[in-house]
């Protein structure tokens, strides 16, 4: 919500802001730092899709690392034809895996109370069992994304809004409507991998799945 206030009310994103308050080190420590957070998201997303190539059509490895870096590159190409269809193309994938995963959660036919219960309402118990915290760090942690502050207050610049007073409040007001709608779906996808997982590995006995080879086998 800051960040798309800063982009909005001043013009200028977060990179902008900080290089023109912060002295030369800090601004190259916070650059050094957003690149080996941006670097580290997607070693995890290139390596999770050549593991998805592999899975379902037995393509090799590195032959899915490359193929994966290569539709990337397309994927960025539609921001020569305006950001419109680059923001298209993300809706309809992020809504494909929200399908899927509400599929799985009917196919795998999990207690519904205890997770309203469980899922949704915080335990205390969070607070002494280290395990449970650690995963809903981890859970919390893979959610918000502090690098994509950077990006977000650059990207609501590029809506068509009136630069007034009035107009930057609305401007403000739909962006923010845009990132909780997005956080909020993101919680559910990520709820639906919680259940999923309880209602499939759990009740069968499987309480250690720790690679994605064996959760694509018991699914």
């Amino acid at each position: 919500s800051l960040a798309i206030k800063l982009g909005v009310a001043t013009e200028q994103d977060l990179a902008q802001a900080c290089r023109a308050h912060y002295s030369r080190p800090v601004t190259i420590a916070l650059w050094v730092f957003a690149e080996i957070a941006i670097a580290a998201c997607d070693l995890a997303e290139v390596i999770g899709s050549a593991i998805a190539l592999q899975l379902l059509f037995h393509v090799p490895l590195l032959a899915g690392v490359l193929i994966t870096s290569l539709d990337v590159l397309i994927i960025l190409l539609l921001e020569n034809r305006g950001f419109r269809y680059l923001e298209a193309l993300v809706i309809v994938l992020i809504g494909t895996i929200a399908a899927l995963f509400g599929v799985e959660i009917l196919l795998s036919k999990p207690e519904f109370a205890p997770i309203l219960h469980n899922l949704f309402i915080p335990s205390r118990q969070i607070l002494s069992n280290f395990d449970m915290l650690y995963i809903g760090i981890g859970i919390l942690g893979a959610t918000v994304m502090p690098h994509n502050l950077y990006l977000h207050s650059s990207l609501v610049q590029t809506r068509d809004y009136s630069r007034t007073p009035e107009g930057k409040r609305e401007a403000i007001r739909f962006a923010s409507l845009d990132s909780a709608a997005a956080l909020t779906m993101a919680l559910f996808v990520n709820a639906a991998i919680l259940i999923v997982a309880a209602a499939v590995f759990y009740r069968s006995g499987h309480f250690e799945v720790a690679a994605i080879e064996d959760a694509y086998k018991l699914l």
